[in-house]
């Protein structure tokens, strides 16, 4: 080496984009473990979303209502096609189905307190209905799932509405994992399971394997529950245009569309995130098959998958959608991934915010674990306080938005009332770039 070598500049090392830190991290784990990785949560890739759609506000064009002098309604009706008892809902936000098993009997009670307080639903999940969930909410939906598990005739008589699942955006076509440490004896019981063995849902149910037997399995559920409640039908975010198409043919009061950033409780993470769409490109074409059939808001459309805000709310609700259901998000208002639990976090290899091994139920929050210690550590009552505070909060920014666009309900929000920041969010949304009046695709553009 001579003695200028030192001044020669160095080049700045690069890393590879596609064998990033974390793909290299996992590569590693596949090798020295030889399984695959499991977690919770939905996909945290970035994918196009309602962050890039915006508000075009009213102006002189169209008219704003004032304030919080002008009325602006949140009701909502589901199940209005067959049910002798529609749902009758204060708010458009509803809480999505998460499983007692999944989370604690303590979380759960919490979901229903919140719910009920704020005038809306909530959903039972994977493994049947809980004595302290049934008793706080006052609208309770009961999740019909292949598995079966804790699934009874008297349950589903006891339930507001039935929510027959045939999919889940976090991993649609495939089913859920329920690991030994998280099956109690209570867990156990209510599943009909061996106390502390690994469980692994079925992906498809056992006694249909298309429309025409859903149509049979839907008539079976409305005699069962005597025609009273509404039926929804939950699909994940795949081919949205033809599911719907097809559960409103079966016979579906409500259509349930999830996109891939909702969350599970464990599943593959491969599956995670390379499985699924976006729910900002399932929306549309999921309306225009209800438009098709002549039965938009006759058939209501629920929309789910990494609802955050009372912004993303009124966006669902201009693309089409009737309600929207929020699982993550709830979790959080109770106290997932809260700070204050830093250092068990840590302690764990994780941190507040990335926390997602769900399934081993070890959840310093208390919310996803069935050890009694951990999840005696969430308060139902002030956990359902804040979820209550939560929805609040979403619905009051909803009416903002609605009134700043001139309406009075937002039912009457409107695809016109949007405008997208990027080309992708213009194309799945089908809503103009901003400035202009084109989409890629637009009918009679040619492009």
């Amino acid at each position: 080496m001579s003695e200028h070598d030192s001044d020669i500049p160095r080049t700045v090392p690069i890393q590879s984009a596609t064998f990033s830190n974390p793909v290299n991290a996992e590569i590693r784990r596949a090798a020295a473990t030889g399984i695959y990785d499991i977690r919770g949560g939905g996909a945290k890739r970035k994918v196009p979303h309602f962050d890039d759609l915006l508000f075009l506000g009213a102006s002189i064009s169209r008219y704003p209502l004032e304030g919080y002098r002008e009325k602006c309604d949140t009701r909502v009706t589901l199940g209005t096609r067959f049910a002798k008892k529609p749902l009758e809902l204060d708010i458009p936000v509803t809480i999505a189905g998460m499983s007692f098993g999944a989370l604690s009997a303590q979380a759960k009670e919490a979901l229903g307190r919140g719910a009920s307080a704020a005038g809306t639903s909530t959903t039972t999940g994977d493994g049947g209905m809980t004595a302290e969930e049934r008793e706080h909410s006052s609208k309770l939906v009961y999740q019909y799932l292949p598995s079966r598990y804790g699934m009874n005739p008297d349950d589903l008589r006891r339930a507001d509405a039935i929510e027959i699942v045939v999919g889940q955006g976090a991993k649609p076509g495939g089913g859920g994992m329920l690991l030994g440490q998280k099956i109690s004896d209570r867990v156990a019981e209510m599943r009909t399971l061996p106390k502390g063995i690994d469980q692994r849902s079925a992906c498809r149910h056992p006694d249909w394997t298309g429309p025409d037997d859903l149509e049979i399995k839907i008539l079976e559920l409305r005699e069962i529950t005597g025609w009273q409640v509404p039926i929804y039908v939950k699909v994940g975010g795949t081919r949205p245009y033809y599911d719907t198409a097809l559960a409103v043919k079966a016979g579906a009061d409500v259509v349930v569309l999830d996109g891939m950033q909702g969350g599970t409780a464990a599943t593959q993470d491969v599956f995670i995130e390379n499985v699924g769409l976006p729910i900002l490109a399932c929306i549309r074409p999921a309306v225009r098959a209800l438009q098709d059939l002549g039965l938009h808001r006759e058939v209501q459309l629920i929309v789910s998958g990494g609802i955050r805000t009372g912004a993303d709310v009124a966006k669902a609700m201009a693309l089409g959608a009737d309600a929207v259901a929020i699982g993550t998000a709830a979790l959080i208002a109770l106290g997932d991934n809260d700070p204050r639990w830093e250092a068990e976090y840590q302690a764990l290899g994780t941190t507040a915010g990335a926390y997602d091994d769900w399934h081993e139920g070890r959840d310093p929050a208390g919310i996803t674990t069935q050890d009694p210690e951990l999840a005696a550590r969430l308060d139902p009552v002030a956990g359902g306080r804040r979820l209550r505070n939560y929805l609040k909060v979403m619905t009051l920014e909803a009416q903002t938005i609605a009134r700043a666009c001139g309406h009075n309900h937002l039912h009457n929000l409107e695809p016109e009332d949007l405008c997208a920041l990027t080309l992708e969010a213009a194309a799945m949304a089908q809503i103009p770039l901003a400035g202009t009046d084109w989409y890629p695709g637009k009918p009679g553009t040619g492009y």
